[in-house]
């Protein structure tokens, strides 16, 4: 085994004068089938195809693409395992510290929109070569899309970034199609029919029989028909039913033909088994190497897919909701490879995808007619026909924990709760916290509030209060202390103040204290995303509560940490403007106590009626109980 050619004299040692494509990446180099690059570099590998890699090249210079010289097919081009922008900033907008996917952990080693710049260097430096473009950044901006961080709508990707074909979703029966046909001299411009990619062409040259989208120009002025087009691009992204769909940009036409489908098994088998190094490339080593290898190096990914569908997700527009899975002896054979590596301990640290627990279709009727289009298999109740069950997923991890040599083999991504809960056999939940967890099962109800979960597109909080309780029941029967981490998420479209004083409530009912918080990020194309800019739901064009304006949406973010001594001003100003100062207080039921501005405005009454005087004792006592509070919790005593 190797690493691809990223040099002259790699390419000299290997007899190589001219790189069938030179693949321009927004990450550091990292060869392991967790990363897009690794794989798609493989599989041209596999198919007789030379293959370079040049990693986060100097933007300033184009002829930094030339670097491992002209390549003879085509530059391929992606931003990376994560879109640009969203690796660069917060959903504040602010600078992130790291960015796990370069070498250090250093920011600012690609551009922003680094997919576009890319393109644009490789059509400067090498006009006559094929720019073919992939990866999650161009995925979700095929199409004219809301720009979260210049506030405005902007065109397709492929308007500004010059590149041929895009290529979205999972691409690797996309690009071996391609390249058979540049391999065998055809010309990149009459290669518009392939599965999974997108193209522009005069308007004179579009396909008969298109669904047509409003045109960037119609969606950027108005946001109804942006809503519109949302609905239609996430109605037609079904590999049985789908259909070309067309977007105007101008004097061009973006054509966006229909999506390729899921590998079968045996074909994901075959990716899977390809020679990878499963690590960062060695001249990474001087600055500590990559550390979104450590997250996945001991890591197993058994499927893709995900029918979950929930409407923040991106996988619908990149991965599908089909589920496809590899076979149970292919993911033995890779754990028995993890094993023989050196620096193995014993653990698998996940057997999982997108949604852990998913091996099989949601139910039969989409394997010959495709998903339901405009419905959810799980929200905001379970479908009638959906199929339940884990005895695949459980035969392979009983398995993998007879291995030698493995100790322990975790699930750290999404088990799906709701589906779960409707598996009538309660064998893989038993074995799922008597073996597969280390303390802590992370799961996502997000908010509590039907309203909102609805407009998140996930089930009703009662589907996770059944998971709870059952979780709990089984957890004690066996003698353990573990416990459920909630993903919880503030702001998303259709959450007003009241319900995060709602969610609020909950946590504090169940007694759960979430370390961390997440803010809706609006990335592009997702269906909240088109909520957070329009106002509007797509399926039924109905107004939607939007919290842009920062203080709310602090407050929002505080309410789910209310328990936070620092957070508390702000909670209390929070549950003011949300009219519910009865949760004002330091009795049951009440939410945060008082601090002294309230107190001085209020008294003691947790109404806001006049005080009974005792205002400044009561403050000053449970100041003094919060002190000691914080010297026992310091000195490792029980809380006060």
């Amino acid at each position: 085994m190797a690493f691809m050619p990223v040099s002259k004299e790699d390419m000299r040692e290997r007899g190589i004068s001219q790189l069938d494509f030179v693949y321009i990446i927004g990450d550091a180099y990292v060869d392991h089938p967790s990363f897009g690059v690794a794989i798609i570099s493989r599989v041209l590998e596999h198919k007789g195809y030379t293959v370079g890699i040049i990693s986060q090249p100097d933007w300033n210079d184009p002829r930094e693409v030339l670097r491992l010289g002209k390549p003879r097919l085509a530059f391929l081009v992606t931003a990376g395992n994560i879109d640009s922008m969203v690796s660069h900033y917060t959903v504040a907008k602010r600078p992130r510290a790291e960015d796990l996917y370069s070498a250090g952990g250093k920011n600012g080693r690609r551009p922003d929109r680094a997919a576009t710049v890319y393109c644009q260097m490789c059509r400067k430096a090498a006009p006559e070569i094929p720019v073919l473009c992939g990866g999650l950044e161009v995925s979700l901006r095929r199409f004219a899309h809301y720009d979260y961080w210049k506030n405005e709508v902007m065109p397709s990707v492929l308007a500004d970034c010059g590149a041929d074909l895009l290529m979205f979703g999972m691409g690797e029966l996309t690009v071996a199609e391609i390249a058979d046909r540049l391999g065998a001299g055809e010309d990149v411009r009459t290669i518009l029919d392939v599965r999974g990619t997108c193209y522009m062409c005069s308007p004179k040259d579009t396909p008969y029989g298109a669904v047509q989208c409003p045109s960037y120009e119609e969606v950027r002025a108005d946001k109804t028909m942006y809503a519109r087009a949302c609905r239609i691009q996430y109605d037609w992204q079904d590999e049985v039913y789908g259909r070309t769909l067309i977007q105007r940009h101008g004097d061009r036409m973006l054509v966006q033909n229909p999506p390729q489908r899921s590998l079968t098994s045996q074909e994901l088998d075959e990716v899977y088994s390809l020679p990878y190094e499963r690590n960062y490339h060695p001249m990474y080593e001087k600055e500590g190497g990559v550390p979104a290898i450590k997250e996945v190096r001991f890591s197993i990914t058994h499927n893709r897919g995900c029918f979950g569908f929930c409407n923040f997700c991106s996988i619908a527009l990149h991965q599908g909701r089909r589920v496809a899975c590899r076979s149970e002896e292919s993911v033995i054979r890779e754990a028995e490879e993890l094993t023989k590596l050196p620096d193995f301990k014993g653990y698998i640290h996940d057997v999982g995808g997108p949604t852990a627990n998913f091996r099989l279709p949601s139910c039969e009727k989409q394997l010959s007619q495709g998903l339901c289009k405009g419905k959810k298999c799980l929200a905001p109740t379970p479908c009638k026909n959906l199929t339940v069950d884990h005895s695949g997923y459980l035969h392979m991890l009983r398995r993998l924990r007879e291995l030698p040599g493995v100790k322990k083999v975790f699930i750290r991504s999404g088990i799906r709760y709701d589906y779960l809960i409707e598996d009538r056999d309660s064998t893989f939940m038993n074995e799922l916290i008597k073996y597969h967890i280390s303390g802590q099962l992370k799961v996502a109800p997000e908010h509590c509030s039907a309203a909102v979960l609805d407009k998140m597109g996930k089930p009703h909080i009662e589907a996770y209060k059944r998971f709870q309780k059952r979780f709990y029941e089984i957890t004690g029967r066996q003698g353990k202390e573990q416990y459920l981490v909630p993903y919880l998420m503030s702001s998303h479209p259709g959450s007003t103040l009241k319900d995060a004083v709602e969610l609020a409530v909950f946590l504090k009912e169940n007694g759960i204290r979430p370390e961390q918080v997440q803010d809706f990020y609006p990335t592009p194309g997702t269906i909240s995303t088109c909520m957070f800019y329009t106002g509007l739901d797509p399926y039924t064009l109905e107004p939607v509560y939007v919290a842009k304006k920062p203080e709310e949406k602090a407050m929002q973010r505080v309410l789910l940490q209310y328990y936070k001594p620092e957070n508390r001003r702000k909670v209390i100003e929070a549950l003011e403007r949300a009219g519910r100062r009865d949760l004002i207080g330091t009795g049951e039921g009440k939410l945060v106590p008082p601090d002294g501005g309230y107190l001085r405005k209020y008294g003691t009454n947790s109404r806001g009626a006049k005080g009974s005087g005792n205002s400044r004792r009561e403050k000053g006592g449970w100041e003094r109980k919060q002190v000691a509070n914080r010297k026992c919790q310091g000195k490792g005593r029980k809380r006060v």
